[in-house]
């Protein structure tokens, strides 16, 4: 697995900064400590939280555990609270806000899950230590108890932070068969924390991979999009890769392994394909510019670009390997896959639009463009464009640096096109020169196919000669009527 950006810190070292970042929590926070305590409850902030408070990470949820059951938490949280809402009770949650602090309660759990299900069976517990074991990682079963700040840490998590190790707090064998998809959430966390797995527990992930065949689509698609959308993404991916969920979960990627050539025909496309989406990543840009980090439609596309190439791949005469259309068969395929996991139709609709798109641009540096196919690429890219700009030049791998520096320079000429083109032209708002309105009073033709077909007719003939006035546009829709 590759190294993580993160510099491991000693216990004493996690300890010092968590006892600052405690003294930052909202005042309310505490005070919601001492509300269940007055009442005869415990509380405690736990998971999450708790971890993001030794790594200094910013902490935009705050989850507490309680010995407390739901109909007392939903009484003490409805007079703390501004507003409180109950729509997790079953399982043992209820939320609440009070000014700008969002906190959700959960009354101290132990999980079980029926083999067959997809739901595991609510049981409460009875203590915080208890509910600490039943979670996923130990670095997320730690807790703080409040009002009296006492650390809880049953499962040695701290050294497994100070060590940058996700290690689960009972066996692994016993925790992802309890509950599968924290399989999934291994390989989010060490794309968001840039942590390795213990050994133990990676060997169990590939053992009960398949028992993720249990948790429902939209489940795993939210882990991946995480995954996806952390900072470091390609550590998860190579994890599950790695240990076969991806086999289940993503086997267009797994089966990018079958493209490795021994004899060096072309290059490893598996390998190619992370560093496209590393090199994807590097050109997202600030909150302000036109492609703000983490963009997932850019990365999943950067993943996905090439995943037609197996299927595509032929050898031919002379020892060389060609992959045909495997932009088209990509896209099929990548549709296909986000609809299995419940994606959304516009998501779905972008990423597999950017890897048909991938390979447009190819053969730009070899042939000029004549405007018309740079009106074109705009036009198919639509409102993709800026990401299209970066896939293309992301999927530039090679180590040749002349090869490099051409296909770059060339792209550089493309988009300065592009930009004269648009100024121009407003070549993003292209339209034919006549309206469907214009069309039917010039022809003296109703609404029918027939419009349909001479609005097609000056949109083709405007992106092959560009913007016309009203007197030549009615001319030539005149001429091509009476040609038909």
């Amino acid at each position: 697995m590759p190294t993580s950006e993160n510099s491991a810190l000693s216990v004493s070292q996690l300890r010092k900064i968590a006892s600052y970042q405690l003294d930052q929590l909202p005042a309310v926070v505490i005070e919601l400590g001492e509300v269940f305590a007055n009442a005869g409850f415990e509380l405690a902030l736990v998971g999450g939280p708790v971890r993001d408070l030794f790594l200094a990470r910013p902490t935009h949820d705050l989850d507490f555990a309680t010995s407390a059951h739901p109909d007392d938490t939903e009484r003490l949280l409805a007079a703390w609270g501004d507003t409180h809402w109950a729509i997790g009770k079953e399982f043992g949650t209820i939320g609440a806000k009070k000014g700008e602090t969002i906190v959700e309660v959960t009354t101290y759990r132990t999980d079980e899950y029926d083999p067959s299900s997809r739901k595991p069976l609510v049981q409460y517990g009875d203590t915080l230590e208890g509910d600490l074991t039943r979670r996923d990682f130990t670095v997320n079963a730690m807790a703080v108890r409040l009002p009296s700040r006492e650390f809880v840490d049953p499962c040695g998590g701290l050294p497994d932070l100070a060590a940058m190790v996700l290690r689960t707090p009972i066996e692994p064998e016993r925790s992802f068969d309890d509950d599968p998809l924290r399989i999934m959430r291994a390989a989010r966390f060490a794309a968001q924390l840039g942590f390795d797995v213990e050994p133990h527990t990676m060997a169990a992930m590939e053992k009960l991979a398949p028992r993720l065949a249990i948790v429902s689509p939209e489940r795993i698609q939210a882990e991946l999009t995480r995954l996806m959308t952390a900072t470091w993404p390609r550590r998860g991916l190579e994890l599950m890769v790695y240990t076969g969920v991806a086999d289940l979960v993503l086997p267009e990627l797994a089966n990018l392994r079958q493209t490795q050539d021994e004899h060096n025909r072309h290059k490893d496309v598996y390998e190619h394909t992370l560093t496209v989406l590393d090199q994807a990543i590097a050109l997202e840009t600030g909150p302000d510019g036109p492609v703000p980090g983490p963009d997932f439609v850019l990365r999943f596309a950067a993943l996905m670009h090439d995943v037609g190439k197996p299927a595509t791949r032929r050898f031919e005469p002379g020892g060389q390997v060609s992959f045909h259309h495997h932009e088209v068969v990509g896209a099929k395929m990548t549709r296909k896959r986000m609809r299995e996991l419940r994606f959304d139709k516009q998501t779905t609709k972008d990423v597999s639009r950017l890897v048909e798109l991938h390979l447009r641009f190819h053969g730009y540096g070899d042939q000029a463009w004549t405007d018309s196919a740079v009106r074109r690429y705009v036009t198919d890219a639509g409102p993709l464009l800026e990401r299209l700009h970066r896939l293309t030049r992301a999927d530039c791998t090679t180590r040749n640096r002349r090869k490099a520096n051409r296909l770059a320079a060339a792209y550089d000429d493309l988009e300065r096109r592009i930009d004269e083109l648009a100024e121009a032209e407003e070549l993003a708002k292209i339209r034919p020169d006549l309206t469907g309105n214009d069309i039917m009073a010039i022809l003296g033709i109703p609404p029918g196919p027939e419009v349909g077909a001479a609005y097609k007719f000056l949109l083709e003939h405007r992106m092959e000669h560009g913007p016309m006035s009203r007197e030549d546009a009615e001319k030539t829709l005149r001429a091509w009527w009476e040609a038909r």
